[in-house]
């Protein structure tokens, strides 16, 4: 067993055995920003994206195999494009990770008296983020077939730009490091983001627990693209074996200091050029501090792409001393540490990095099926309103002390979430067709229309619940979660996502760490564009004792390993709020 396995027990165990340094407290003033500061890069603002057609989320939340459309849709929306063009790109970036909004409403979190202050100022973004810290930084690399000078770009979310970091085509240098093996959509394309996470921008307040949170907020990155572009007819999936050293160096980041998580291929539409109003025929500027600089379309793509990703003995024939970015980041916190178990953590899952996990690997550690028998509760069959998913993503929230039992969830609502939901796969090597379910979803229902308050355990392939718990559950509930800013038994139910960790972590090593928790975190983002497509309140926690839930449902001996709290409900009527947007 490796360095993961013990990692996995202390984090499963936190709530009783606090993780060292246990009296660690963070330096507010000090802390780190949410964010990258490149001075002296060059920032070319992006299409802003609002005037790119959108596209229903229900595609998206109730994916085909892969991550596709949904079975029975039509494979793309008529009119919608073969691949990514800058309009789609840069609406995908904003909609998922820019800056779309400022939060002011009332509501029971403990940044509440802050919030009107410009330098506690709350940003609303379209993807969930652990602690609202937001550490995973996105890496444009493009090669000649795009619509930019080949280079790195880094996306600045705070001016929704791209500031050029290295210029010159690095992308075979991309491909070599994802090697041969990978999968054929990332050799035969010279367009990828790359996502990397600083590590320090997560620990200043969650220390030890802030590996675990970074893996869960590549996961609710990596699944708002996936939604968001499956809900235009597209695939997005991420690569997370290959040579991370190599892609260390080619940031020029340390790699004690950050890690890189994700390589995510994108499909170009065309020769990349592109309107801001989606249609690849213009050339799409912004209002930021500058234009995005255009060069001609390169002639190797394609199976000459693939060729050469695959020649010189799987190095693409890349040879000597690679470029690097020289921009470096500067960072904020006067003062930063270096916690042993997060350096630990990097190690234990960079080493086997580019020893990539045959498709099936991850067999042995699919969630359990729910056994035949016991008391059953039909549900309807799940369906979304035709909402766009623009609109899903800029309304997601955390509801924070807003439930309100007296309207209770609808089953309808309740088996759209769960199956949306149970849906749910990163894709990626070990499971490229996204048929292997990894979650198994538990119910604490305390207010749903026709069904009894009860523990139950979610049937994907019966479509209905299965009693574990009879009773209320409310007071277990609330005893068991940490922080005062949800009242739990006001929510009309509480789903609580289950992955068997460690069986991952045997299956494919320490590097399924960040596949297992990924994967719950992708849950916790499916489950918030869920909620909002249905006009629901959602949260999700990770402050409870995760060890109650295994003993309350009986998990003991099944490796299942309770990851979140999400609860679901409907809101108090007119809720106090700013409109920030008209002042």
């Amino acid at each position: 067993m490796g360095y993961a396995h013990e990692y996995a027990d202390a984090v499963l165990h936190r709530g009783r055995v606090p993780m060292e340094p246990a009296d660690f407290v963070p330096d507010w003033p000090d802390g780190p920003r949410r964010g990258k500061f490149y001075p002296g890069a060059e920032a070319y603002a992006l299409p802003d994206g609002d005037d790119v057609p959108d596209a229903p989320a229900g595609a998206g939340l109730l994916p085909g195999p892969g991550g596709g459309p949904t079975a029975g849709a039509p494979a793309r929306p008529p009119g919608a494009h073969a691949g990514f063009t800058l309009p789609l790109l840069s609406a995908m970036l904003k909609d998922s990770y820019g800056l779309t909004g400022r939060r002011l409403g009332i509501q029971a979190n403990s940044d509440l008296s802050g919030l009107p202050f410009y330098t506690h100022a709350n940003w609303s973004r379209g993807t969930a983020g652990g602690g609202g810290l937001y550490p995973v930084g996105v890496y444009w690399a493009s090669g000649p077939s795009g619509p930019l000078t080949p280079g790195v770009h880094y996306y600045d979310v705070q001016r929704h730009a791209v500031q050029r970091l290295l210029t010159g085509d690095v992308t075979a240098r991309v491909r070599a490091a994802l090697g041969p093996d990978a999968p054929a959509e990332a050799l035969e394309t010279d367009q990828y983001l790359v996502l990397g996470v600083k590590y320090w921008q997560t620990a200043f307040k969650y220390n030890s627990f802030g590996y675990h949170v970074v893996c869960t907020d590549v996961g609710t990155l990596v699944q708002t693209w996936r939604v968001w572009a499956a809900a235009r007819g597209l695939r997005t999936a991420p690569v997370l074996w290959f040579d991370e050293p190599r892609l260390n160096g080619l940031l020029g980041t340390v790699g004690e200091e950050e890690g890189v998580f994700a390589v995510v291929p994108l499909r170009w539409d065309g020769d990349g050029t592109g309107d801001g109003d989606g249609t690849g025929t213009g050339t799409g500027t912004g209002t930021g501090t500058g234009t995005v600089p255009r060069t001609a379309v390169g002639a190797e793509t394609g199976p000459a792409v693939r060729a050469r990703a695959r020649g010189a003995g799987g190095r693409g024939g890349v040879d000597g001393p690679g470029p690097a970015v020289r921009h470096r980041d500067v960072e904020r916190s006067r003062t930063v540490i270096e916690f042993p178990t997060v350096l630990a953590m990097h190690a234990a899952t960079l080493a086997g990095a580019a020893d990539r996990p045959a498709p099936g690997a991850l067999a042995p550690a699919a969630a359990r099926p729910v056994p035949a028998g016991g008391t059953r509760v039909p549900l309807p069959a799940p369906a979304f309103p035709d909402v766009p998913v623009r609109r899903v993503l800029r309304r997601r929230r955390s509801s924070f002390g807003r439930f309100d039992a007296a309207e209770p969830v609808t089953p309808g609502q309740l088996s759209s979430v769960l199956a949306a939901c149970a849906a749910v796969s990163l894709g990626g090597e070990a499971d490229p067709d996204g048929a292997l379910r990894q979650v198994r979803l538990y119910a604490f229902v305390n207010h749903v229309r026709d069904i009894a308050p009860g523990a139950y355990v979610y049937d994907p392939d019966a479509g209905d619940l299965a009693l574990v718990v009879p009773g209320a559950q409310g007071a277990f509930l609330q005893e068991n979660y940490f922080l005062a800013n949800y009242n739990l038994e006001q929510a009309g139910v509480v789903l609580v996502p289950t992955v068997r960790t460690k069986a991952v972590l045997d299956a494919v090593g320490d590097r399924g760490y960040r596949l297992a928790v990924g994967t719950a975190g992708a849950v916790a983002q499916t489950f918030y564009l869920a909620a909002s497509a249905l006009s629901l309140g959602a949260g999700v926690a990770l402050g409870f004792d995760n060890v109650s839930f295994v003993e309350r449902l009986g998990l003991e001996g099944t490796e299942e390993a309770p990851l979140l709290i999400m609860p679901l409900g409907n809101e108090r009527p007119g809720p106090a709020d700013f409109r920030h947007e008209i002042a």
